[in-house]
């Protein structure tokens, strides 16, 4: 009887362990206010390629969370143009959150990912250091798989520098928009209800971070 006690007991030492360890996990950052300055760093996929202006999901998450989003998207930018633009765009936003949206145009040019892993992991070190806090944002590898059946999934490297850094990862937002042709406007970019339903992606991905409300 002493026995089956003392195992109850140990069993119940675990649990509230490994509740305290998943609890711990899964705490959530402070939401961010209305009117709260947030830039949104990125290539076409940000900027309003192919649809009118206030179209861009950076715009729509604005409206949707009462934040002041800049967009900082650049098409045709690179990792290593964003890195060299970011401090400038700190020192004139001065942002609470930073999201980077960046790497598709390296892999399409077929860039090192070493050399984009780490401009990424120096972008989030960046934002760090101005107090501002980040999210990553994954865009889809270019496969011919996912091209023929419109099945496209994140390069892995995203979730080794958010792992490393330390920041929150939105690593299926974009490949499921850009999975849907009806949500393109070509082969690479999102329509503008493509565009919608990105906002309303990373709107709730957010909430479950815990910077939007």
């Amino acid at each position: 009887m002493n026995q089956s006690i003392a195992l109850a007991r140990s069993f119940l030492v675990l649990l509230v362990l490994l509740l305290a360890v998943a609890c711990g996990g899964t705490k959530k950052e402070a939401a961010l206010p209305a009117g709260a300055r947030v830039l949104a760093l990125g290539d076409s996929l940000t900027a309003p390629h192919g649809v009118q202006p206030g179209e861009d999901w950076p715009t729509l998450l604005g409206q949707k969370t009462g934040w002041v989003v800049v967009n900082a998207g650049v098409s045709g930018d690179t990792s290593a143009g964003a890195l060299e633009r970011l401090p400038a765009l700190l020192d004139e936003h001065h942002p609470q959150l930073v999201l980077v949206t960046l790497g598709g145009n390296d892999m399409l040019r077929k860039l090192p990912q070493a050399q984009t892993a780490a401009n990424l992991g120096r972008m989030l070190d960046l934002v760090k250091a101005s107090g501002a806090k980040a999210v990553l944002l994954a865009t889809p590898k270019p496969s011919i798989a996912g091209a023929v059946f419109n099945n496209l999934s994140a390069a892995d490297f995203y979730a080794e520098v958010a792992k490393d850094k330390k920041v929150p990862l939105i690593e299926d937002a974009l490949p499921e928009v850009l999975s849907d042709t009806a949500l393109k406007s070509d082969q690479l970019h999102p329509n503008a209800a493509g565009h919608a339903l990105l906002g309303e992606k990373i709107n709730q991905a957010l909430k479950k971070i815990g910077f939007a409300g």
